[in-house]
């Protein structure tokens, strides 16, 4: 009985010193132990960790992709216009060993940073740039939160801005100027249109005076117009040089022409 009691209690032994000692590590995290303090080489990948109880200790670092906001920042551009500028920044841990020992709280780190990057860039920018070069910004205050974050083995995967606030004065005062430049821009349309317009037009001119029946064709055309639509009265003076290339015409021709032109015309009388 007492050698069953003592295998009993080994066992009890054993079981509550691997209860303490083991340790899981999931897929997207990194282990690192502690020693009484100190940090001890080497990094725990996912799996069944084992430390040694009481002089040991785990931390767990999480290395999946971090998505942190960074909230709305206040500032003077370099025109001197006042805007609130907000971002989103995307970073995860490289180094787990220097996110844990060089830094107290690296979420927290990266999250000033960024903060006083995203003024610092509205500060260097004019407004212009910040509403339609969203890129080139971007690209720089990725560099500017990434260059103190290496020494804490973080990488910043991508920074984003994600709106610009304006004033309203400012709002209008742009709405004001977009419309002028519409109005700008359908004034010069239309001017270009008047001037291709005459040119044709003075180009047609020459080449009717150049060619006295095509005036006159010109004037069939009008008079045929005007004759053909309904309720409608034309009282002009017909031209001798009118009657006199009308009456020139084939005779199939003359029967198309309006009543009173072909009224107008002389009668053709037998010898």
């Amino acid at each position: 009985m007492v050698v069953v009691d003592i295998v009993i209690a080994a066992l009890g032994v054993a079981g509550l010193w691997l209860a303490t000692s083991a340790r899981i590590i999931k897929q997207y995290e990194r282990g690192l132990v502690f020693r009484f303090g100190r940090l001890r080489s080497g990094v725990r990948g996912p799996g069944l960790a084992m430390i040694t109880p009481v002089v040991d200790r785990l931390r767990k670092v999480n290395m999946q992709i971090v998505t942190m906001p960074v909230p709305a920042q206040e500032g003077i551009t370099r025109d001197n216009v006042t805007v609130r500028v907000d971002a989103v920044v995307y970073f995860n841990v490289l180094d787990p060993a220097r996110a844990i020992v060089n830094v107290q709280d690296y979420d927290f780190a990266v999250a000033q940073v960024a903060q006083t990057s995203l003024r610092s860039i509205i500060g260097k920018s004019d407004l212009d740039d910040l509403l339609s070069n969203r890129e080139k910004l971007n690209q720089g205050l990725e560099v500017m939160i990434d260059n103190p974050a290496l020494n804490w083995g973080i990488h910043i995967d991508r920074v984003e801005i994600k709106d610009v606030a304006l004033p309203e004065t400012m709002k209008r005062s742009m709405s004001r100027q977009a419309e002028a430049e519409r109005e700008r821009r359908a004034r010069v349309i239309s001017a270009d249109g008047e001037l291709q317009a005459s040119e044709k037009l003075s180009l047609a001119a020459g080449r009717m005076a150049d060619t006295p029946g095509a005036l006159q064709l010109r004037l069939l055309e009008t008079v045929v117009e005007v004759a053909a639509e309904k309720n409608s009265t034309l009282v002009l003076p017909f031209p001798v040089e009118l009657l006199r290339f009308v009456e020139k015409l084939p005779a199939a021709d003359r029967e198309r022409l309006p009543a009173p032109l072909r009224d107008a015309l002389p009668r053709k009388t037998g010898s």
